[in-house]
């Protein structure tokens, strides 16, 4: 892949084979961001789960205490009293058939997806188009509930959802360039909290193998994951 004169002056900022403590690693990942434009931080996590046990599969959602610096938009299936009250709290999208229609038609703008429990049986047929993108409403992940209010407010607010892709990876974005570097580390450490949590109990071994820190045009820095253990295990994690 040929890389620009950017990339490549920016590259040569991040020591070859060194792996960083997490408050050196923001202060060089805003550094190594290239672009003029506010670039997302991204983080990778390779955690030590076998992809192919349906038991170890790692997947919740979070809610980042700063954000990830983008305008969530929010589709919700209700009507009703539930209706009112996701427009109340500021939704983007709330209805039922129309919704239903328009989606069956192609239409996806939106990034989250929340749905009242009476609404599961209309929108099941929405599961082959929503259920690949990871918009489907799911009451393990709190986006089928009767707390319309609080699951719009968390999703504005930041919420996400995790899960574990084929090759043992978290990829999730936890901010923007912009972002204090304080801010852009808690984010990532209530991140690592919940996947902590989410640890399937037929783990065997080291859980958080790898973390790697990327800008959307910038190179990637590899995290300490020693330092980060450290961390979360004096929290009793």
């Amino acid at each position: 892949m040929k890389r620009g004169k950017k990339y490549k002056e920016t590259l040569g900022k991040i020591e070859k084979g060194k792996t960083y403590p997490l408050e050196e690693a923001f202060t060089l990942i805003k550094k190594v961001a290239p672009a003029k434009f506010d670039e997302s931080i991204d983080i990778d996590i390779r955690l030590g789960v076998d992809p192919k046990d349906s038991s170890q599969m790692v997947r919740g959602t979070v809610v980042l205490p700063y954000g990830r610096g983008k305008k969530i938009k929010v589709l919700v299936f209700a009507k009703g009293e539930k209706e009112k009250e996701a427009k109340g709290e500021g939704a983007d999208f709330v209805g039922t058939t129309e919704l239903i229609e328009k989606i069956n038609k192609g239409w996806l703008d939106f990034d989250v997806a929340i749905a009242t429990p009476d609404m599961m049986k209309e929108i099941a047929r929405l599961g082959r188009i929503l259920g690949p993108k990871g918009l489907m409403p799911n009451p393990k992940l709190g986006t089928v509930t009767l707390k319309i209010a609080q699951a719009v407010k968390e999703a504005k607010a930041g919420r996400i959802e995790y899960r574990m892709d084929s090759q043992s990876i978290l990829h999730l974005s936890i901010g923007k360039k912009s972002f204090k570097e304080e801010d852009l580390s808690e984010n990532l450490l209530t991140l690592l909290r919940a996947v902590v949590k989410s640890r399937p109990a037929t783990a065997k071994g080291q859980y958080l193998k790898k973390a790697t820190l990327s800008s959307t045009m910038g190179p990637s820095i590899r995290i300490d994951t020693q330092d980060l253990i450290k961390r979360l295990t004096k929290e009793g994690l």
